[in-house]
């Protein structure tokens, strides 16, 4: 007999064990992980990301792009960074942090992620 434990989401992911995660769980992990990251201001969005926001829902999924192939994950942050800070930098650092959450959270494995730097956030008191 197998026990199965379902994580509610759009798409699903069997896990070895027969545990089935959702694409927005792992993306939301990413999310988290990345923005405890110093340097990390946020995560970009689509529009409809933003707009939802504003209207007081939150999307801790954008900014991310994932795929699951053959039990491994592949991930797009698009992320925006701190002025001032060393962005290879905080780049790798994002990529450390978010591969080594996932992996420890999930059991997958993560063989890419790709970060594109989609803006720099000048506070008030930078300039």
């Amino acid at each position: 007999m197998t026990d199965n434990i379902d994580i509610s989401g759009t798409m699903e992911n069997e896990h070895q064990d027969g545990i089935r995660i959702a694409d927005d769980v792992i993306r939301c992990i990413a999310v988290l992980a990345a923005t405890d990251i110093e340097g990390v201001a946020g995560m970009a969005g689509s529009a409809t990301n933003d707009i939802i926001a504003r209207l007081g829902g939150k999307s801790l999924e954008k900014g991310v792009k994932m795929t699951m192939e053959d039990g491994e994950v592949r991930l797009t942050l698009s992320i925006i960074v701190k002025y001032g800070c060393n962005i290879p930098d905080v780049s790798r650092r994002v990529q450390d942090r978010v591969r080594t959450t996932i992996e420890n959270m999930t059991g997958y494995t993560v063989s890419e992620i790709d970060v594109h730097i989609a803006g720099i956030d000048i506070s008030e008191e930078e300039i």
